[in-house]
């Protein structure tokens, strides 16, 4: 790999250096994405780690900014083939420096990739939901706590068909490295938005149940008065999955058409807010046939 960068500058920011030696300030930059909600807040960037997250995000037409690599001489069939058609610039990096940007204690990882963060814009629902067909549901996280809780339940809501994840209220970020790892890619896959309150995503139900829809509301709780088999969840859906230790918000409790508890045995008190997720979520499977 020869190490020159593969295409000019993007909206106008400056060129990438085509290798970089030590820790210098594009260096220090980029680390700070992996450990600052706050710097992928103010850079609308990211780092992917993996083989899986970076595929997932090339696939489903994310926007790199970069590639990097430790300049290896032999790659394997996989990276190899993306940088042949890079889809950014592609910067090498010394292997210490990979390595650190990788998380890695075994060596430097082959690639990393530079994303843009998606906008968190609920107008991108609607061609989601138009191509979803009679029954789309979108997974509403209401104030999750835990990356790795974020990251689970979007990898479950890939799998079994939702159409959407959105995280509402005060919430881990959905793009922290703990929830990109536990999601093994399915946050890139999957249209995912944060937004500030309930009445956001609300806004665009109640559009499309002015358009004829017949949307439900089905929140998740541990006394939720019907079981989740008895609920129906066969047409449009919104899940709603509240917070791990508190459950749903008073707004999202209030907008519910339905409260649904999955029942339990044992001694245990509640389900993991991203396991009971699942469960509805392959629920609402089973009831499809």
């Amino acid at each position: 790999m020869s190490g020159s960068a593969r295409h000019g500058s993007s909206r106008g920011r400056p060129a990438l250096p085509s290798r970089i030696e030590r820790r210098n300030a594009q260096f220090q930059q980029w680390e700070s994405l992996l450990r600052s909600r706050t710097m992928r807040t103010r850079s609308g960037e990211m780092i992917l780690q993996g083989v899986r997250p970076i595929t997932q995000a090339v696939a489903h037409g994310m926007e790199l900014r970069a590639l990097l690599t430790d300049g290896r001489e032999r790659h394997s069939r996989w990276a190899a083939e993306l940088l042949a058609a890079a889809p950014a610039p592609v910067v090498e990096l010394a292997p210490e420096l990979m390595a650190e940007l990788g998380e890695r204690e075994d060596g430097p990882p082959e690639l990393l990739a530079v994303v843009v963060v998606p906008q968190d814009d609920p107008a991108r629902l609607g061609p989601v939901l138009d191509a979803a067909g009679a029954s789309p549901v979108i997974v509403a996280f209401d104030r999750p706590s835990s990356p790795g809780n974020i990251g689970s339940l979007a990898r479950t809501a890939d799998a079994l068909g939702a159409s959407a994840l959105v995280t509402t209220g005060h919430s881990a970020d959905v793009w922290d490295p703990g929830a990109i790892r536990a999601s093994t890619g399915s946050l890139m896959a999957l249209p995912v938005l944060r937004l500030a309150a309930p009445r956001d995503l609300l806004a665009v139900v109640d559009a499309r149940r002015a358009s004829g829809e017949e949307w439900t509301v089905v929140g998740l709780d541990e006394a939720g008065g019907r079981t989740l088999d008895q609920v129906d969840l066969t047409g449009p859906t919104v899940l709603v999955v509240g917070n791990e230790t508190t459950g749903m918000s008073a707004p999202w409790r209030e907008a519910c058409d339905e409260v649904a508890e999955i029942p339990m045995g044992g001694s245990a008190s509640s389900l993991n807010a991203s396991v009971a997720g699942s469960i509805a979520l392959y629920e609402r499977r089973r009831q499809l046939g």
